[in-house]
């Protein structure tokens, strides 16, 4: 299920015509041309606009057409954004939605949309986010197929009748068996197609989810019990912003980082490889950053035929030999999943993002930014703007950042001037109100903006009228 079309903020760039294209035309004639000068009359030809025009660019500076502009930089921060009124669904008013590439393509994937895993007429929502890393294949194939195995998965649990709920547990179990298979097949695909008769090609593309990799973050809210389901697979994050009853916002993790560093993670590893020594050393599990993925099939199958895919297919190589695999795999799909009540009548939001908002941002720091924006009255004129009045800074270079300028948010650059929280957010994490460092990055590109920015994609779901209630 595809993420639907959005109705607000969206901005396509324009593209320009490949050079290959226009000279096409040139390609077309060039057997004439030769023919006509064998006879040594070529330079008499009658026809010169069939020939290319060659222009002068000496006096032409060697810069983008456009700097960053500060309409620029907005339209760059919300060419990919959306935002849904929601109407149908009990406690929830709105999501807003937004990705920003680093890469290129863009490795991150995201999609939304109902559910119904009864098909009982009581929707549910869901949301997810898919991380990419040596690649986009493996999101590209999660963003198309987790949540319709997701659904599946759900579907062969007995319905709750009678204002019964399903068991937590048995909820749980369906949703990461559905990650796990899912994960099984992008594997078993690679293994089926390197011994079977298809074309290289084919081959070739049917490898592509297992030799890249991705991190999924899926959100579903059951309506009907008031219930947010969080599964994680990485180290892309889901945050609840709850007030509590003296008007105190709190910031509530819903998943926990999946990385080398997480000292639940690693006790889990040596548990499952008992005897194998360092396989988390420096924040990392064998080198990755991540302790659970999709794909990433260099960490899930022996060094043998790790090797024999590069050799026979161009894949990546095994992992070196000082990490010494014995029992591989090492990396695995299934996530850890939560379940949280949305408490009725208290205003609440939930954040959902890839790492690339998360390097930027603690938790309290990132609600604490969505409640701003609450508070401002964001979507109202009369207050729109009233934090974003223009913020003197010395002149800017990203040396600064070893001279004590915090690369990181920090509350002095809060800056309120976007209708989408997940832009706002955004915006914030990689600059806010400092306009020479956020057009700075954001003027990068590939292969060199991701030293200072990676892909983030971000999604921000409003409860019990939250937004209603900030802008009385």
């Amino acid at each position: 299920m595809g993420a639907q079309a959005p109705r607000r903020g969206f901005t396509k760039g324009s593209q320009s015509v490949p050079a290959s294209i226009r000279a096409a035309g040139y390609i077309a004639t060039a057997g004439a041309l030769a023919a006509i000068a064998a006879t040594a009359a070529w330079w008499s030809i009658d026809a010169p606009d069939l020939l290319p025009l060659l222009e002068s660019r000496v006096d032409q500076d060697l810069v983008p057409e456009s700097d960053p502009s500060k309409a620029e930089v907005t339209r760059i921060l919300t060419q990919e954004a959306y935002s849904f009124q929601v109407r149908h669904i009990a406690s929830i008013e709105r999501y807003d939605g937004a990705r920003l590439a680093s890469n290129s393509p863009c490795e991150d994937r995201f999609t939304h949309g109902p559910l119904s895993p009864w098909h009982n007429g009581s929707p549910w929502l869901a949301w997810a986010l898919f991380d990419g890393h040596a690649g986009w294949r493996t999101a590209d194939f999660l963003e198309k197929n987790l949540i319709p195995s997701v659904q599946h998965g759900l579907s062969q649990i007995k319905p709750p009748s009678g204002g019964e709920t399903a068991p937590e547990r048995t909820l749980h179990g369906a949703i990461m068996k559905a990650f796990a298979d899912l994960d099984k097949l992008i594997m078993k695909t690679a293994e089926d197609a390197a011994e079977s008769n298809q074309p290289l090609q084919e081959k070739v593309r049917r490898f592509a989810p297992a030799f890249a990799g991705s991190f999924a973050l899926l959100s579903l809210y059951d309506p009907q019990t008031s219930r947010l389901h969080v599964a994680c697979t990485g180290d892309s994050r889901a945050v609840l912003g709850r007030q509590s009853p003296d008007g105190k916002w709190e910031a509530v993790p819903l998943s926990i980082d999946q990385t080398g560093s997480n000292v639940a993670e690693v006790a889990r590893l040596n548990t499952e490889h008992p005897g194998e020594e360092g396989l988390a050393q420096d924040g990392r599990v064998l080198g990755l950053a991540v302790s659970r993925a999709f794909g990433d099939g260099r960490w899930k199958w022996p060094s043998e035929a790790t090797k024999d895919f590069s050799t026979r297919f161009c894949g990546p190589g095994a992992l070196p030999s000082k990490y010494n695999i014995q029992t591989p795999p090492y990396i695995t799909a299934e996530p850890v999943v939560t379940t949280t009540a949305i408490q009725s009548g208290g205003p609440s939001f939930l954040i959902l993002a890839t790492d690339g908002l998360w390097d930027r941002l603690s938790n309290q720091q990132a609600v604490n930014l969505v409640v701003a924006w609450l508070d401002s009255g964001s979507l109202r004129e009369d207050r729109k703007n009233s934090k974003s009045e223009p913020t003197s800074y010395a002149p800017f270079d990203f040396g600064d950042f070893w001279k004590g300028v915090n690369p990181n948010f920090v509350d002095e650059r809060t800056t309120i001037q976007d209708d989408n929280a997940a832009v706002h957010l955004m915006r914030n994490a990689l600059g806010g109100n400092h306009s020479e460092l956020l057009a700075g990055r954001l003027a990068l590109t590939p292969p060199y903006s991701r030293n200072r920015r990676d892909d983030i994609t971000v999604q921000v779901v409003f409860f019990n009228n939250t937004i209603a209630q900030a802008r009385k």
